[in-house]
């Protein structure tokens, strides 16, 4: 019984995009690894971007300065 966890940020996946990412993981794992595609259980978490952190700063800021910087 496989348990996949997707962690993404909010910033707007729609729900045929996450219908997509629900769909291809599973067929993936049936492909690749032979699963019950019935008993596959896929998670999506969208978490805020001020609460994901790459370096060391929020992933807000950095869209933040990304932004000022073009």
């Amino acid at each position: 019984m496989p348990f996949v966890n997707i962690q993404i940020t909010r910033e707007g996946a729609t729900a045929e995009q996450k219908a997509e990412l629900i769909a291809g993981v599973t067929e993936l794992l049936a492909r690749v690894l032979n699963k019950n595609p019935a008993t596959t259980f896929v998670i999506i978490d969208e978490v805020d971007t001020d609460n994901w952190g790459i370096g060391g700063q929020p992933v807000t800021a950095l869209r933040l300065a990304a932004k000022a910087g073009r």
